[in-house]
Parts: structure tokens; C-alpha cells; sequence
């Protein structure tokens, strides 16, 4: 069976820029051209909590398939930082495998979405934990077979992260496809405050201050930052979340905390595919040439993409759909 490459994803001028791709992939104009088909995942959805252990609650959406008599298996979906499970790119896969015959599970991290009120702590990238747990939960609630999982941006490295803790925690998993993940943090901090645009840093700092705006709300009790912190640059205001808010001693252990990179997946024994751009202008391909990885794991990095893009024409659907619909389709 032939499943598409990165390198089938050749789009003409002037979606062949990484940042036209890449500004496009999250933008209201996306959602507006988008057709039906593409929100149907949204239809009869069932909003659900679920367990993240020690108390942790964790929203989500669970939306049975109606294609078929018995489902295909069980799609789980993970949404990118400051995203949500209506973010367009869930929005679209979660839709495309919908039609394929998958029940598909889309899951809020904390202080995602609309769920800021539910956990007093701040979320941070760190907070593996939780998700492996929500994953025990989502696996013993819903038993379609098999179960493979597919994360956006932050959310690829956390399905990366998961799906090497899953052995261990009993999680059937089966497969997980991570679609421009961050690899090493570091690197992708430095990358967005020393030489991506700055726009990028302007977006996804107005969206982080909107969220930790929501958290304050939500808990007025406690003073989360000074507001002097919130003025600061992404990484000052990375590093004041750090200080304040976790065990980590420093920026570099924490950043240490959830990187994939070099040879820390060489442990993963579960089926897994990992696609980039190698114009993506948030996460430095670099850092994917230098990873370390097992025979089950694919890496397959395209010429154009931006990040989390990969729009092929002013319909603004996406590569990735078919993408990660071929590779789940492949299991069954």
C-alpha cells in the first residue's frame, strides 16, 4: 500500500512560502473558506471530563463515527500551545477521519480551551503526566480498536512523549503521527526570540497573555504573575513561569524537561511518524536531522509546509488529512 510523503505536497505560488503556510494554518480566513465537510466532527460531538490523576480534570469531545457498523478504531487528537479542540487543523483532521469511519476523541490540555477554571495550577509542557493518565481514562471509556493518536505543534511532542510512556501505563496505543512537533525547546525558543518574525513572538504571546488573563479570572485568590511579568519577553515570561510555577530550577531544566531531541525516542517501540517542513519558521529542521530514531519510526521532512500548514489551495484544505487518514486507514 502506498501512503503519501511529504515530498507528494508541492504547492504553486504563493502557498509554496513557509510563512504564508504557516500564518494561514490558524487564521479566521481558513475557518470562513473552509467547506462543511470539514467542521462535521463538531456534529453530535459529546463534550466529556476526563481523568488526569491526582485530581486533574481534563475537558474533551468524544464524536462516534456513523459511517460504518463498527468503527475502524478510536482517533485521538491533540491540539497545538493556545490551542483547542476547535482549533481549524483538529477541526479538519478530526472531520476527514470522522468520514473514514473513526470515532475520534479531540483533548483539551489544562488552561486550554475553555477549561481554565477547572485546575488551580498553571498548565506547563512538562505536565506529562496528566495527559498519559487522560489517555488510561479515553482508552478504558471508549474500546474502539485500534487506538492511534495525532498531535499538532506542542501537541506532537506531547503525542511523541505519550506514546513512549504508553507501553508502561497499559495505554493500548497502537500508532502516533506528530505533525511538526517541538522537538528541542530550547532551540525553538531561541529560534522565535532571535530569528523568526516578529510577528510570530506577537501572536503567540497575545494569545498566552489572553489565556493566563482567563486563569487570573478564574482563581482571583491567587496572584499567578506581577504584572510587570507579563510584560516581558517570551522567554522572560517563560522563565518567570518557570520559577514561579514548577520545581525546575532553572529555564534549561525545565526546556530539558520536554524535549524529544537527539536520541530520546530511541526508545519508542510503538509505530510512530513524524512530519515537518523543512521551511516551518517555528521549529529549526536542524534539530529533526539530528534526531536519533528506531526502525518504527518514520521522519519524513517536506520541502514546503510552514508550520502545521501544509494548505494546498484557496479552498484551504490541507495535506495533513489525507495524511494522517492514509497512515491510521493503514492499520486496519
Amino acid at each position: 500500500m502506498s501512503l503519501p510523503r511529504g515530498a507528494d505536497f508541492r504547492p504553486s505560488w504563493p502557498l509554496n512560502s513557509g510563512h504564508l503556510q504557516t500564518m494561514l494554518s490558524s487564521s479566521g480566513v481558513r475557518r470562513q473558506l473552509l467547506p462543511r465537510a470539514a467542521q462535521t466532527v463538531q456534529d453530535g460531538a459529546q463534550p466529556v471530563m476526563v481523568d488526569g490523576g491526582d485530581g486533574v480534570r481534563l475537558t474533551g469531545a468524544y464524536t462516534a463515527q456513523k459511517q460504518r457498523p463498527q468503527a475502524h478504531g478510536l482517533a485521538v487528537l491533540f491540539h497545538g500551545w493556545e490551542g483547542s479542540v476547535d482549533s481549524t487543523y483538529v477541526l479538519q483532521t478530526g472531520s476527514r477521519l470522522l468520514a473514514d469511519g473513526w470515532d475520534v476523541f479531540r483533548l483539551n490540555f489544562r488552561d486550554h480551551g475553555d477549561s481554565h477554571p477547572l485546575n488551580e495550577a498553571l498548565f506547563h509542557s512538562c505536565r506529562i503526566d496528566e495527559v498519559v493518565h487522560a489517555l488510561s481514562d479515553i482508552a478504558a471509556r471508549w474500546p474502539a480498536r485500534p487506538m492511534a493518536l495525532a498531535g499538532f505543534s506542542l501537541g506532537g511532542n506531547f503525542a511523541l512523549r505519550a506514546a513512549l510512556r504508553a507501553p508502561e501505563a497499559g495505554i493500548p496505543l497502537s500508532y502516533a503521527l506528530a505533525v511538526c512537533p517541538i522537538i528541542d525547546p530550547g532551540e525553538g525558543l531561541f529560534s522565535l526570540e532571535e530569528t523568526a518574525p516578529w510577528f510570530y513572538r506577537a501572536y503567540f504571546l497575545r494569545k498566552w497573555r489572553r489565556s493566563l488573563q482567563a486563569k487570573q479570572a478564574a482563581f482571583p485568590h491567587r496572584q499567578y504573575f506581577e504584572l510587570d511579568e507579563l510584560k516581558q519577553s517570551l522567554r522572560g515570561l517563560t522563565e518567570s513561569l518557570v520559577l514561579r510555577h514548577t520545581d525546575f530550577g532553572s529555564l534549561q531544566a525545565y526546556l530539558d524537561g520536554y524535549s524529544v531531541a537527539g536520541d530520546a525516542l530511541k526508545a519508542l517501540n510503538i509505530p510512530a511518524t513524524i512530519l515537518t517542513a523543512r521551511d516551518d519558521p517555528v521549529i529549526p529542521v536542524d534539530a529533526f536531522e539530528k534526531l536519533e530514531l528506531p526502525p518504527n519510526v518514520e521522519l519524513d521532512i517536506a520541502e514546503h509546509g510552514g508550520h502545521c500548514g501544509f494548505i494546498r489551495g484557496y479552498d484551504m484544505s490541507s495535506f495533513t488529512d489525507d495524511y494522517i487518514a492514509a497512515r491510521f486507514n493503514a492499520l486496519v
